[in-house]
């Protein structure tokens, strides 16, 4: 039994806790401590990975109690490819933080640190109720997250955001009580056991707290046509903030992702591939409106909130194929779409500032500083968001339209461009009027912070990087999609969890 599985979620749990107790002291201790746990968390997660590509699937049973009592972690490849990218994350929102933004709020850190271990916490567990925890632990945090900085904007955006999360929190328990009242457990694979046998009356409200949940994790996700918090809210968040609910909208999908395949796979007989045909045409109509919403946008937040959307569309798109080639690639554009998503908002904010009071708002403002770096910056960012060559966005995108089948590819591959020709023109017309269209400033502009550019840069840096590796991380990605859609291995791995 490997207790290093529950690092990812103790670590930041133990630190919250302890800076939530330390909040009164020295800023450079609080720093410092978030700071070390972030570093930790990397560590674990790099030392997890290779122990999962091994292809061995790892499961903790808390107390050693075996399911369906105990609470069971389970660690696969695609687990732990999501933790390095939380992790890898993580490490750069934090440093940026420190830059100033953990200042104009209370008891930042110690949210960061628990959001943290909602998400680690979401991707780790084996259990329905416990994922149902972990979302609380990290909703609950991001919701005192987005109000980091008050601000009216701020103060609507989160209550939107709280509302809507309740109701899908009470819809969870509801789907969480069907099952376990049909099947009499919430362990994931206890249920793919059962759901594979279930008949009649049975399979029918098995099939009903599936749809349920699907509704619940499309919230989370923020696909057509529960998107409508996700513009508002992240648009309005502080820069890390934003940057760090980049891997929120991934926690939604991983779990479609992995409740589809795990539960309601093709082992699942007359309950395989449960809504898979609504999904994809939900992931069509996300990707075109979000477009739309981007060419719209009156703000460089605004832009990269609907991007976001973009995004989701796009990898709901791979989910709903299916297939290992369509979840491989889903996989390479997950991790490209997180990082450079994140990256662009912390460019932005440095972009922000600079205007001064027109933020990053669509209007004629002041002449940057530094128009070259950072609009340099921003052009090689805007070609990795919208997929153009020779970035990962492109590399991504040409990998899930190989995937997909021919009777879709006809509909997947004009939503895809044309999108994506939408999203150039919007991030051209960012472009134009924040670098080349100016007037005088009637104020002083504040200087660059090039520790802050370094960050947002680096974070940025990750595209090119991901072409570069693109074979290791690409086989990666197959394996892990491989191993997803082998449930045979699961009910093995638990099963011999069982016996010990």
């Amino acid at each position: 039994m490997n207790h290093l599985l529950l690092v990812p979620v103790l670590l930041p749990l133990i630190c919250g806790a302890l800076l939530m107790m330390a909040s009164r002291s020295p800023l450079g201790l609080v720093r410092s401590l978030s700071t070390l746990s972030v570093l930790l968390l990397l560590a674990c997660a790099i030392y997890l990975l290779p122990l999962a590509n091994t292809g061995q699937i790892q499961v903790y049973a808390l107390g050693n109690w075996s399911a369906p009592f105990g609470i069971v972690l389970v660690l696969d490849r695609l687990s732990a490819l999501m933790l390095m990218v939380t992790a890898l994350l993580a490490i750069f929102v934090t440093l940026y933080a420190l830059r100033g933004d953990d200042q104009r709020g209370g008891y930042f850190h110690a949210l960061l640190q628990f959001q943290l271990a909602g998400i680690n916490g979401a991707f780790l567990t084996g259990d329905l109720f416990n994922l149902f925890v972990f979302f609380e632990i990290l909703l609950i945090a991001s919701y005192a997250l987005l109000l980091h900085g008050l601000g009216p904007a701020r103060i609507r955006a989160a209550l939107h955001y709280v509302i809507l999360n309740l109701i899908g929190s009470g819809l969870f328990l509801i789907a969480a009580g069907l099952f376990y009242g049909v099947a009499g457990t919430l362990n994931m694979v206890d249920l793919a056991r059962f759901v594979a046998q279930a008949e009649g009356d049975q399979l029918l409200l098995l099939e009903a707290a599936g749809a349920l949940l699907l509704l619940v994790f499309g919230l989370k996700a923020a696909f057509l046509p529960l998107h409508f918090w996700l513009p508002r809210a992240y648009a309005s968040a502080t820069a890390p903030v934003a940057a760090l609910f980049a891997i929120m909208t991934k926690v939604g999908l991983y779990s479609i992702l992995r409740f589809s395949t795990l539960v309601f796979g093709e082992q699942a007989g007359a309950a395989s591939s449960l809504g898979s045909g609504v999904l994809w045409v939900l992931a069509l109509l996300t990707m075109a409106l979000a477009a739309l919403g981007a060419f719209a946008a009156n703000s460089l937040a605004s832009l990269l909130a609907y991007l976001v959307l973009v995004s989701v569309g796009t990898l709901l798109a791979g989910i709903a194929v299916g297939s290992a080639e369509a979840i491989s690639a889903t996989l390479y554009y997950l991790i490209h779409s997180t990082w450079v998503i994140a990256g662009l908002f912390l460019l932005a904010d440095i972009i922000a500032k600079q205007r001064g009071e027109f933020g990053s708002s669509f209007k004629v403002g002041p002449r940057l500083l530094n128009p070259h770096l950072l609009g340099g910056c921003f052009f090689l960012a805007a070609i990795a968001v919208a997929g153009l060559p020779p970035f990962s966005g492109f590399f991504g995108k040409v990998l899930l339209l190989q995937a997909v089948p021919a009777h879709a590819a006809w509909q997947l591959w004009p939503v895809v461009l044309v999108s994506g020709l939408v999203g150039v023109i919007g991030l051209s017309r960012a472009g134009s009027l924040l670098f080349w269209r100016h007037h005088n400033p009637s104020s002083p502009v504040p200087a660059l912070d090039k520790t802050a550019f370094s960050i947002a840069a680096l974070l940025l840096l990750s595209s090119p990087l991901l072409v570069v590796f693109a074979q290791p991380v690409i086989s990666y990605s197959e394996a892990a999609a491989a191993q997803i859609l082998d449930v045979q291995s699961y009910l093995q791995a638990m099963q011999l969890e069982e016996e010990l």
